[in-house]
């Protein structure tokens, strides 16, 4: 794990023994709400989701972790004794390595990489966290919609992810997503296939991303 090549030869025979790697090739659900954490989640290949579900029962999307990148809630819970307040998934083909709770404990008291990737983590999460805040009351769900495309598509174009999934992130039902990417067909920002979306104009999809304030 690259994260930790700047551990100590102590912080390395430690982390040697004591990390737990799982490996997820399906889609799963690794950490329910109100789960005790049994350890700090660095995810080494894929995606892990962090989700939450609206008053109305559809799930929306808090952030997700790539690779390199540890789960903050997951240490808030181990520092401070709590239960995970969301729920956690995998992406496909997902690794992740678990640095039990006090091993990670001990190795943040001593470990200068440690802690920098705690409050790289929290650092991250706040920013990610006042995006979130940010589109959720600034911008109509078209809006988001569109920055959610252009933030997750490959450097193709591509995003691979059916209208159901993408209703998940937005915390919106299926037919809500439909509607909205016909708009966007009829007007030639996207193309659609089954589970496929490709971006055909990206700067006016853009401007559709923009809050109403920013527009011109």
């Amino acid at each position: 794990m690259h994260t930790f090549l700047d551990l100590s030869a102590e912080g390395i025979r430690l982390i040697d023994g004591g990390v737990q790697h799982l490996v997820l090739p399906r889609p799963a659900t690794v950490i329910h709400k109100g789960q005790q954490v049994s350890g700090a989640y660095l995810v080494t290949r894929g995606q892990l989701r962090v989700f939450t579900y609206t008053p109305q029962g559809t799930e929306a999307t808090l952030y997700f972790l790539r690779p390199g990148e540890t789960c903050v809630l997951a240490l808030n819970c181990l520092f401070n004794d709590l239960r995970y307040p969301a729920w956690v998934e995998t992406a496909p083909g997902t690794e992740v390595a678990v640095i039990p709770g006090p091993l990670y404990r001990r190795l943040f008291e001593s470990e200068a990489a440690v802690q920098n990737l705690t409050v790289q983590a929290l650092s991250g999460l706040v920013f990610r966290l006042m995006g979130e805040l940010e589109q959720l009351h600034a911008c109509t769900l078209d809006q988001r919609l569109a920055n959610f495309i252009l933030s997750n598509a490959t450097e193709e174009g591509v995003l691979q992810m059916t209208q159901q999934t993408l209703a998940g992130h937005l915390g919106t039902s299926r037919e809500v997503i439909a509607r909205l990417m016909q708009g966007f067909t009829a007007q030639g920002l996207v193309k659609t296939q089954r589970g496929t979306i490709a971006i055909v104009d990206s700067a006016q999809l853009s401007e559709r991303a923009k809050p109403a304030a920013t527009l011109s």
